[in-house]
């Protein structure tokens, strides 16, 4: 019953806000388009609201899912802009003020729709170097990918930009850090995407882990398959060697309350480096205590669109970026892909190209 009500709280509330919104842009149309039939305005107005809802009905609804991701980033920024608009619109007292403001509005919204179209879009390689304990005379070159949110806007496309850059970089290892597809892998099967990425040629081969996302598409088995048939190989809760040159841990994400601790899966790994594959960056703690060398991570997409990095800062230790701790290097990916809206305002899609070196223990 509370759960219930829960709902119905929320969905008070996000009506009371579109409504708000609704009439705000209505009012802006009315001083430049008289006539605008107010009914037909809300009933197209709620549906765009509800689009991404409608989209989750079966995959026929796609067009609504699509519109409903566009949604998103206009409610977070329209939630933002708009109440300062109306604000102006009041204190200010000249000629067709709401017109003019409410074109000014419309011009900073279109314009960060576009920065963020090409922020999610046009990846970059971010670049690091790290030392570990160890006997190896050649180091270890690694690129790392996460969240690729593999399906209809995070398509073909951009996953061919990834191999582009993967295997310009020719590296020894890929890794790929979760929320591969974003929840159902059907569209990575019906677009042909796994004959893009069976283009990744590292000499030691592709390692994946599951995401939360993988958890909430509930087709695990058929993303699996569908990964190992385009040369990638999930680990789950496994630590494998590697060439006899590194120990590789994959973990299955939080989301599987049944996943085993670190600790079950630390190898016995002598001299060898020790690579920790975990998509959420929920626990550092743990890690630096059983001596991992390397831990890698993505999940948090550094919120994607500004500011929501101030959420992600607050909930994880270390949101974004390079960290080391005592000897374990920790690496947090914004992502290569995005969820929902194919926007990135504050953060940008990227792989990283990391090279380990080695030093002698002594």
């Amino acid at each position: 019953m509370k759960l219930f009500a829960g709902i119905g709280g929320a969905l008070l509330i996000y009506t009371v806000l579109i409504a708000y919104l609704g009439w705000t842009v209505y009012s802006w149309l009315n001083s430049f388009a008289d006539g605008i039939n107010p009914w037909l305005f809300t009933a197209f107005w709620l549906i765009i609201a509800y689009s991404y809802i409608i989209g989750r009905i079966g995959h026929k609804w796609l067009g609504f899912t699509i519109l409903g991701s566009y949604w998103f980033a206009f409610l977070q920024y329209a939630i933002l802009l708009i109440p300062v608009a109306n604000i102006v619109v009041l204190l200010v007292d000249f000629q067709d003020d709401l017109f003019l403001i409410g074109c000014a509005t419309a011009a900073i919204l279109l314009l960060l729709f576009l920065i963020g179209t090409y922020l999610a879009y046009s990846p970059v390689v971010r670049n690091l170097e790290i030392t570990v304990d160890g006997e190896e005379a050649e180091s270890l070159h690694m690129v790392i990918g996460s969240d690729f949110h593999l399906g209809v806007l995070s398509g073909k496309k951009h996953l061919k930009r990834f191999v582009e850059k993967a295997n310009a970089l020719q590296p020894d290892v890929i890794f790929l850090a979760g929320d591969l597809v974003d929840d159902d892998p059907i569209w990575y099967a019906r677009y042909g995407m796994g004959e893009v990425m069976e283009q990744l040629k590292p000499r030691l081969g592709v390692y994946g882990v599951l995401g939360n996302h993988e958890y909430y598409g509930k087709k695990i088995p058929l993303l699996v398959r569908l990964m190992e048939k385009s040369g990638v190989n999930i680990l789950r809760d496994e630590t494998i060697l590697v060439a006899n040159r590194f120990y590789l841990t994959g973990r299955e994400d939080r989301t599987n309350g049944k996943r085993h601790s670190l600790l079950k899966l630390k190898p016995e790994k002598g001299k060898l480096p020790w690579i920790v594959m975990d998509h959420t960056p929920s626990d550092l703690k743990m890690p630096v205590e059983l001596g991992a060398d390397f831990h890698m991570s993505g999940h948090t997409h550094k919120g994607q669109m500004w500011p929501n990095h101030l959420l992600t800062r607050r909930i994880f230790e270390l949101d974004y970026g390079y960290r080391l701790i005592k000897k374990t290097h920790f690496i947090v990916s914004s992502g290569f892909g995005f969820w929902g809206p194919p926007l990135r305002i504050g953060s940008r899609s990227e792989l990283w190209s990391v090279t380990m070196k080695f030093r002698p223990t002594s």
